[in-house]
């Protein structure tokens, strides 16, 4: 009975989140820069987006539907994404950089390479806010697929005190989502070429993070 309890609780947890996140952005205006430029270099189904801790509600909302493999940290907390990224029409893999890692990063593949396009947020589940870490760059280069940054701000935005700064929209405020220059990780890279990959990455995804916050005047490092 306990067990099932618990199950429903958060089947409920996933419905509530997925209904509040659509609700909330269907009340705000979406701008989009850059998708054209991406969409013409790689096929949505084939790629690996990638966004920040912070950034997540209007990607998720976004991308609905999409059926992708998603990384979602295996603690309590990465439950909640989990659940809701399910009821959103995806695959939760659970794990991290810190716990069931080597395990996750093997599922994606096997997800991606069976078809699925991939998620994966390179600054979760703990930080460093705003650091890339190298898993990301391992699943492109093994399964041959791009990565392709995107991040969002909002006009009117709750900025919470947390490690990753994480933003709110307020309802009916405008929002603008940014793609920026997809990656790709050739097969043989060594492993100084992906310390280099992960840097470049890093710095696409930040760069477009500004150029979005900038676009209402924010300053969120």
């Amino acid at each position: 009975m306990k067990s099932m309890l618990g199950e429903l609780k958060w089947r409920t947890i996933g419905f509530a989140g997925k209904w509040l996140i659509d609700l909330l952005f269907w009340t705000t205006p979406i701008e989009s820069v850059g998708f054209a430029e991406a969409r013409a270099k790689v096929r949505p189904d084939r790629a690996i987006a990638a966004f920040w801790h912070s950034r997540i509600l209007l990607i998720s909302y976004l991308f609905k539907g999409w059926n992708a493999a998603v990384l979602t940290s295996a603690s309590k907390d990465g439950e909640f994404v989990a659940r809701i990224v399910q009821k959103q029409g995806h695959v939760p893999v659970r794990g991290s950089t810190t716990r069931g890692g080597l395990r996750a990063i093997a599922a994606l593949i096997r997800y991606l390479n069976g078809g699925k396009p991939g998620v994966i947020i390179p600054d979760g589940p703990q930080g460093p806010r705003f650091k890339v870490q190298p898993g990301i760059i391992t699943l492109a280069k093994k399964t041959g697929l791009p990565i392709v940054p995107i991040t969002y701000s909002a006009k009117r935005i709750k900025v919470f005190n947390s490690w990753d700064r994480f933003i709110l929209p307020y309802p009916f405020t405008t929002c603008r989502v940014v793609y920026g220059e997809p990656v790709w990780v050739p097969e043989h890279t060594d492993s100084a070429g992906e310390e280099e990959y992960r840097r470049v990455l890093e710095h696409e995804m930040r760069r477009i993070t500004r150029q979005a916050d900038i676009r209402f005047g924010h300053v969120i490092e």
